[in-house]
């Protein structure tokens, strides 16, 4: 019978051989060679043509890994971005004062002309904004109320005209960052948004005939 120094030195040379030691290594890096081998087999399937040899598995799938990750995460910063604006777009009210909802198309229209002189380009864009509200109300394609957000508006229109309806959008989303974004509207900007209003307007009158 084999006596405990003995039985301890004959266990520490089989311990000591490779396939324990590969057993045994780190975890960390096993994880870690797992997901590179998965994700040579993943780019060989994705570039059949692309043969992901031994360098490439080394240092060089190490790079594309992380270019990967970056740019899933980018990605991922994108979307949740886009959904937050989502998000905010549908619980924004275009109208905070209840004086604003009293006044005409034409008063806003006129209110928005005096800050562009003024150079005010982000309160004059406001004004325009909600003087096309006004007129989407006027014509009933809409009923502007002060507890409604514009995505309740955007539906509204959208079931007279689904063409208006995204335009009103792009109009919208600009109006939220410059209203609670705090955004300030470049010149550039702001002769583009106010192109776009007064063309719609202009448009809808020559349409009707009003």
């Amino acid at each position: 019978m084999l006596d405990a120094d003995e039985a301890g030195k004959k266990l520490e040379k089989i311990l000591s051989k490779e396939e324990y030691q590969a057993y045994y290594r780190n975890p960390l890096s096993n994880w870690w060679e797992k997901a590179k081998e998965r994700f040579a087999d993943w780019l060989s399937q994705l570039f059949p043509s692309l043969e992901v040899s031994e360098s490439v598995s080394g240092p060089l799938l190490v790079l594309i890994v992380v270019i990967f990750v970056i740019v899933l995460g980018i990605a991922a910063f994108l979307i949740a971005r886009a959904v937050s604006r989502s998000r905010k777009f549908r619980d924004e009210k275009p109208f905070q004062s209840k004086k604003y909802l009293e006044w005409t198309c034409l008063k806003h229209l006129s209110e928005a002309k005096k800050l562009e002189s003024l150079g005010d380009l982000s309160l004059a864009a406001r004004h325009l904004f909600l003087a096309l509200l006004l007129y989407c109300h006027e014509k009933e394609w809409l009923e502007a109320k002060i507890w409604k957000t514009n995505w309740e508006y955007y539906e509204e229109i959208k079931r007279t005209n689904v063409t208006w309806a995204e335009r009103f959008y792009g109009l919208a989303k600009v109006f939220d960052e410059i209203a609670y974004g705090e955004k300030q509207i470049s010149q550039e900007e702001y002769r583009l948004f106010r192109h776009t209003v007064m063309g719609w307007l202009e448009q809808v009158e020559e349409q009707t005939g009003s």
